[in-house]
């Protein structure tokens, strides 16, 4: 495996799916990503003054929010419901 100039790195033109059977996936992915945030994150807004912009900020990546909220429900639940399921056996 050659590393080329570590130094100086050379980027390529962007993502591309790979050439394997994980095409599939990859489409996949991306489609849940294009549906999540459908627009570039908007780095001048970022960049400028973030604490006046916030609630703009939270709005705009409200999708990811809700899909983080989501995991951690079932993060905090499916464990509970186990536990509740082995030890409260009727």
């Amino acid at each position: 495996m050659e590393l080329g100039n570590i130094s100086q790195p050379t980027y390529g033109p962007g993502l591309e799916a790979p050439g394997s059977s994980v095409v599939g996936l990859v489409g996949m992915v991306h489609g849940f990503l294009r549906l999540v945030q459908p627009n570039a994150l908007p780095v001048a807004l970022v960049l400028c003054c973030l604490s006046f912009f916030l609630s703009q900020l939270l709005l705009y990546e409200l999708g990811f929010l809700v899909c983080m909220a989501i995991g951690l429900l079932f993060i905090i639940l499916v464990p509970l419901v186990g536990c509740c399921f082995c030890c409260c056996r009727c």
